[in-house]
């Protein structure tokens, strides 16, 4: 279904917004303790699974054209020692704008360019403390070299200081700058100060066109957290009743363990279904974690 955005946000939708620290966090447990993956190859499928749906992320100031090639190169073939009827690959790499194209060519050389997405930050990573004029063009910047999806970050002051609106319009501008490219809104959860505030600006990022929401840049202090992750797939969950449209997920930052990562899909398996875990319509934003993947797999195999 196409998304019809309007020109200003309907702000009651945003009414009596209320969340229960404390329901949510037990929440967690409860669907942790009833959903249990132990058995070694029902675990090892999950982990699979987590492989395939990685955003393989480096976003360091050393970053070079080698050491993006070497990424693309192991998203392209990330459990080399495993034989499978279809290739496994992980669903994107991320990178910086200055060197989306680097990841472009190394995929479009390897032939992958249908199967592995270029995914970059813009917009001010991982601040968004610039004006939107200068911001803008960083999206254009990405798609240009070769970027189908744009990972953009809000300017958590509009979050803090209730500016809904003016969130709302800046990301309109945000979305009709990707044209065709995919839309990751990254809302910056541990410094939105409170659940309401995610479920918020959850809502806004979504009805102002938002392919997916994004927990973290994994630059704050707090990053992705199973409960912000609850809260961001309840709002995902009401907007898909309201509107007939599913919006993705992506946790990034601090998922470092395969337990962490099985404990998300089990999270997002049990509140929006099996039709969500596909890369389509959820990711995992890491770059160590596949590295912990492929050695617990391998012991598995």
């Amino acid at each position: 279904m196409v998304q019809v955005l309007a020109k200003t946000l309907d702000t009651t939708i945003l009414n009596d917004v209320h969340v229960d620290k404390t329901s949510v966090e037990a929440q967690i447990d409860k669907i942790l303790l009833r959903y249990p993956v132990h058995e070694a190859n029902n675990y090892k499928r999950w982990l699979i699974k987590a492989v395939t749906l990685i955003d393989l992320t480096t976003l360091s100031g050393d970053d070079t054209r080698s050491n993006v090639t070497r990424l693309c190169v192991k998203a392209a073939n990330p459990l080399p020692f495993k034989e499978e009827k279809e290739k496994i690959r992980t669903a994107a790499v991320c990178v910086y704008p200055n060197r989306v194209g680097d990841a472009h060519d190394a995929i479009k050389k390897m032939g992958l360019t249908k199967e592995i997405q270029v995914a970059s930050v813009a917009t001010g990573f991982p601040s968004g403390q610039y004006p939107l004029h200068t911001r803008l063009p960083e999206i254009k910047y990405a798609i240009d070299m070769g970027a189908t999806e744009i990972d953009v970050v809000l300017d958590r002051s509009l979050v803090l200081m209730g500016k809904w609106d003016t969130l709302y319009k800046e990301v309109l501008q945000m979305k009709e700058a990707c044209g065709n490219a995919h839309l990751k809104v990254i809302l910056g959860v541990g410094e939105l100060a409170t659940y309401e505030n995610v479920y918020s600006a959850s809502m806004v990022a979504m009805l102002a066109g938002a392919d997916f929401i994004k927990t973290s840049t994994g630059k704050e202090a707090v990053n992705a957290t199973l409960p912000v992750g609850l809260v961001m797939c309840r709002a995902i969950r009401n907007f898909y009743q309201m509107t007939s449209i599913k919006v993705g997920l992506k946790p990034a930052g601090g998922i470092k363990t395969s337990r962490d990562a099985v404990n998300w899909l089990v999270l997002v398996y049990t509140e929006l279904g099996p039709e969500w875990l596909t890369p389509q319509l959820f990711r995992i934003g890491a770059s160590s974690l596949l590295d912990v993947l492929e050695k617990d797999i391998k012991k598995l195999c």
